[in-house]
């Protein structure tokens, strides 16, 4: 059989979210499929758009806000699957901070975003709110926002619910403090979208690529499909094989993290038409999209059946949250189940 090689860019450092990726490699479901993956890790996570758009690299991860204004910035590039769907995202802070879950409280305050697209949405909450920009002050901070609010260089910054709270919970707990005291203004809320699917993690690939190779792209699919079902039904097995391969993984924080990650993970790996629509329209309120921009994604290259999506979205994420908060008092990897 020959060989096909696909380089493949991580959104950032290997973290517990990118198992599915890894245990393809590992357990050699690329190699079944007949694709050799090259797994690069940006040096800067706000370049990986660039990179695969302009045809450097063939495929990679990014969240679903990013991939839409990519393609709006003249990279083309196109998600083809879902791999974290819909994580609770929002602006993080320690109880204790002067901040309350009144959005106005962070007037006065430095809020840390990791790139550009989390200062233009809170720029846009400002106004939302009766503020301005120039009523907090922005400090850009990459994947460290968990860092710098333990250091006291922000008092508050954007992250997502199963990698930096966590982060933050673990730091309260050994500090003697309730990990409760890490709370999240959930940006869905504050600014009434209705789900928090602007930060799916996506697969996306260059457009050129995949024009010149769809048969190389549903290989790749299938394999990390394959590695998924496996992640899904012995997640512990799979935790033990991804830390073995990457040394780093294996710590109580990072299990912590996985556990929180484990039900959002998307089993299909479709993306959801409804979460498209949504996000495309929030992109254009946030004009970082044009008024005609079309969403960038496909479902084609995917070769199982497509799943119903949910038909109360809303109550779902409530069902979610609940579950979660369950997660980070008893642990474990569970999934959602809806009725």
């Amino acid at each position: 059989m020959t060989t096909e090689k696909i380089s493949f860019c991580l959104n950032w450092q290997p973290t517990p979210y990118h198992i599915p990726i890894y245990i393809a490699q590992t357990k050699g479901y690329f190699k079944d499929e007949g694709v050799d993956i090259s797994i690069l890790e940006p040096s800067n996570p706000s370049d990986v758009t660039e990179l695969i758009g302009s045809g450097k690299i063939d495929m990679g991860l990014k969240a679903m806000v990013h991939t839409l204004a990519a393609k709006a910035r003249g990279f083309p590039v196109t998600s083809i699957g879902s791999l974290l769907d819909e994580p609770f995202t929002g602006v993080l802070y320690l109880e204790g901070s002067g901040i309350t879950p009144d959005f106005t409280s962070l007037k006065g305050k430095r809020i840390g975003y990791v790139g550009e697209f989390g200062k233009i949405q809170i720029d846009e909450l400002t106004k939302h709110y009766g503020m301005t920009p120039d009523d907090y002050t922005a400090v850009r901070c990459g994947m460290n926002v968990a860092k710098y609010i333990i250091e006291g260089s922000i008092d508050a910054g954007i992250g997502i619910e199963c990698i930096q709270q966590v982060e933050l919970e673990e730091y309260l707990k050994a500090q003697g403090r309730p990990i409760t005291d890490a709370k999240m203004l959930r940006i869905d809320k504050l600014a009434e979208l209705g789900c928090c699917c602007f930060c799916t993690i996506l697969y996306i690939c260059n457009d050129e690529f995949l024009k010149e190779n769809p048969e190389k792209v549903r290989k790749f699919l299938k394999a990390v499909k394959r590695a998924t079902d496996y992640v899904l039904s012995e997640p512990n097995e799979a935790w033990k094989e991804y830390c073995h391969f990457k040394s780093q993984m294996e710590s109580t924080l990072n299990r912590k993290m996985f556990e929180r990650c484990f039900a959002y993970f998307s089993d299909s790996l479709y993306n959801v038409h409804r979460d498209w629509r949504k996000v495309t329209a929030y992109g254009k309120r946030l004009e970082i999209l044009p008024p005609d921009y079309q969403s960038n994604y496909s479902n084609e290259y995917l070769s199982w059946e497509e799943p119903e999506e949910t038909k109360d979205p809303i109550a779902a994420q409530e069902l979610m949250l609940h579950h979660q908060e369950e997660c980070r008092s008893c642990g474990g990897c569970k999934r959602l189940v809806l009725a």
